[in-house]
């Protein structure tokens, strides 16, 4: 097996997210060409510089990692751009299904990275319905506060919302809104372990 990365934006994660995390989604026809790369700190690189200051991306950067066989990538040659450490394999787009086919295991979260214009995964249902990343956070923390079976079940009603924002929620100060730091991490806590009571397959990000 081997190791790959690929940084992602906020859409193209909710599309992992509905795979399972187990495949990437198919190529827009101007993107001929899926980009995996061969380490961390280039998927780093391109997810914090590039993905949180592009629109598409819904500013936002996501790092996945994802093993793959050996025998399916010694199909294509490692390709070198500018510095030593820029290694990407060049997949054709038609392509993406015998990729796929050759992850093992899940897809995984490894880091996010956020710009100012990112408003999350909005939900459009129960609770969290048509609030963005922040007003979730608060509104999760102030359900906690008030009822513990409405807030777990709200992590299991929106967890595709809950997924996909908890690395911005640990990163984000949200003193602005009432919420000092150790009841961020609490909220956070709770989650984490509403997530586990659910037994939701799909791991959260550490």
């Amino acid at each position: 097996m081997t190791t790959l990365f690929r940084p992602v934006g906020l859409h193209e994660l909710a599309l992992i997210w509905d795979s399972g995390m187990r495949e990437f989604p198919p190529r827009l026809p101007q993107q001929p060409i899926f980009y995996p790369v061969a380490n961390v700190e280039y998927a780093t690189q391109i997810a914090l510089d590039w993905n949180t200051k592009d629109e598409g991306s819904s500013f936002a950067g996501y790092v996945t990692q994802f093993a793959v066989t050996e025998s399916y990538l010694a199909n294509f040659e490692p390709h070198t751009v500018g510095s030593a450490t820029h290694v990407e394999f060049w997949i054709p787009a038609e392509q993406i299904h015998e990729f796929n086919a050759s992850i093992e295991g899940r897809i995984s979260v490894e880091s996010g990275f956020f710009g100012e214009g990112f408003k999350g995964f909005v939900p459009d249902s129960f609770g969290l319905k048509g609030k963005d990343a922040v007003e979730q956070f608060v509104a999760m923390a102030k359900t906690w506060d008030y009822s513990r079976m409405d807030f777990v079940c709200e992590v299991s009603r929106n967890r595709k919302a809950v997924s996909l924002n908890l690395l911005f929620w640990a990163n984000f100060d949200f003193s602005a809104q009432g919420i000092d730091a150790q009841q961020k991490e609490s909220t956070i806590a709770h989650i984490r372990e509403a997530w586990d009571f659910n037994h939701i397959e799909i791991p959260l990000p550490a």
